[in-house]
């Protein structure tokens, strides 16, 4: 029997180490993008996560701030299977972020060298396409299959 999740039980999920999937309004007669990316969340908190990595200039930098919105998605895919899904308001693009701050992000998916050397290389890049963005969660969506 499948359930909603709590707003702890939600929000305690999407904090979870997990590749999140965003989708943001697409342009130009195409369907929406959606894209995994990395992120950082604590309950009761925006949701951070990057683009435009390795100098390259993202084409969801530029959907996002047009749009101004997006959905974020998180999901265990085994059984029993559950997933959070967020609609958001983007609050933030900070094209200057500081190494720490990046750091948040990457070192939920790397070890702490390899997530320290990402994020210098990142912000250190002369590029100017890297893009750290909030997102304030504003309604949810949740479910948890394996609930009894």
């Amino acid at each position: 029997m499948a359930r909603t999740l709590t707003p702890a039980e939600r929000e305690s999920f999407l904090a979870e180490p997990r590749i999140g999937v965003l989708s943001v309004a697409g342009d130009d007669d195409r369907p929406p993008l959606t894209v995994p990316v990395w992120y950082a969340y604590q309950p009761g908190g925006n949701i951070t996560f990057f683009t435009g990595t390795q100098g390259r200039t993202a084409r969801k930098t530029r959907l996002l701030e047009r749009a101004g919105k997006l959905s974020f998605c998180v999901q265990r895919p085994e059984a029993p299977y559950k997933y959070v899904t967020v609609e958001c308001t983007v609050v933030g693009a900070d094209r200057k972020p500081t190494v720490a701050d990046v750091v948040t992000i990457t070192s939920r998916y790397l070890p702490e060298d390899v997530a320290h050397g990402f994020a210098e290389g990142e912000v250190g890049n002369p590029s100017g396409t890297f893009v750290l963005f909030t997102a304030r969660p504003d309604r949810w969506l949740s479910f948890d299959f394996g609930a009894e």
